[in-house]
């Protein structure tokens, strides 16, 4: 995938082909493929998004590969060219062995699209908002500064302004989408406000998920475990998921250890040797859990059965 073309092979026989990466040019090779197949593609910014869309709607069994995956790959096979056709050529190598492993991509529902952006824009402006305000923060008294001070004041109740609106949007698409309710259910759960709860909302209707540990993964907070032998390996989270959604869970978890109904789980956490961040790690998993299984039930949260009887559940998802 480039912004301007795509490189495509469909054998291993043929030298491949190059694609204007335009909708009209993709529509036209689609069309002239003999029949439905199935087809892969590197995930690449949002560069792919017209030819899985299209070729999805086609009837096409379409697998979306992860440019993280398909790089150890190419080195584990020994590759080492780096190309358009040598990218198309490992992209083929990858299908033929591996899909039965592969899950076909399906389109995100219109409302879940629109939230992400919604919640990316957001967090870009927060950063560029937090990064002016260090910058900034230490003006002196000159004549100079003082009118720089006025104009940064000014300039951060713009920013405030724009993400006000930010949420209002971002509650009203969550209305339209016919979400509300389940944003409500989840901002029952101490510690959820209303950009997580909106969040955990959007996720879950990305799905359907298996189950809660296949949810856990969608948002990159399952934990990677490298043994080897008598060899233990440090415990990571994979962080395959959305950034920003882990932010979020981090954030809600940082005020849920404040309340009574998670104040005892978070400390029994620290008890067993874990630190501050690993402990708001194993709570911010233990919420989105408990948001999963409110929105997969359509039950209502009851704190007084959230008791800390299995916290290795929490830190290791078994």
């Amino acid at each position: 995938m480039a912004k301007t073309t795509l490189a495509i092979r469909t054998t291993w026989q043929d030298a491949g082909v190059t694609v204007e990466n335009t909708p009209s040019a993709i529509r036209h090779y689609l069309r002239g493929l003999p029949g439905r197949v199935a087809l892969a593609v590197e995930a690449t910014g949002h560069y792919h998004q017209a030819l899985i869309q299209q070729a999805q709607a086609l009837g096409h069994t379409v697998y979306v590969i992860d440019g993280y995956r398909l790089s150890r790959y190419r080195d584990s096979v020994g590759v080492r060219a780096k190309t358009d056709a040598c990218d198309a050529a490992l992209i083929l190598r990858y299908l033929t062995h591996e899909h039965t492993q592969l899950r076909p991509w399906t389109p995100p529902p219109a409302a879940y699209t629109d939230l992400q952006h919604l919640l990316h824009h957001r967090a870009l402006l927060i950063l560029q908002r937090t990064q002016l305000s260090q910058s900034l923060e230490a003006l002196g008294d000159g004549v100079g500064e003082r009118a720089l001070r006025t104009a940064y004041k000014a300039l951060m109740a713009h920013f405030d302004r724009v993400l006000k609106h930010l949420l209002a949007t971002l509650q009203a698409r969550l209305q339209q989408a016919g979400w509300a309710d389940d944003v409500k259910r989840c901002r029952q759960i101490e510690g959820l406000g209303p950009l997580s709860a909106g969040m955990l909302v959007t996720h879950f209707h990305r799905g359907p998920f298996r189950n809660a540990d296949a949810f856990i993964a969608f948002l990159g907070m399952d934990v990677r475990v490298r043994d080897s032998g008598t060899f233990r390996g440090r415990r990571k989270l994979t962080q395959k998921g959305d950034p920003e959604a882990r932010r979020l869970l981090y954030l809600a978890a940082m005020a849920a250890r404040r309340s009574q109904a998670w104040k005892r789980f978070y400390d029994r956490t620290l008890a067993r040797g874990l630190s501050r961040i690993q402990a708001l790690v194993c709570l911010a998993r233990k919420l989105a859990r408990v948001a999963y299984a409110l929105l997969r039930d359509q039950s209502q949260y009851q704190p007084k059965m959230i008791q800390p009887k299995i916290i290795q559940e929490a830190c290791t998802g078994t």
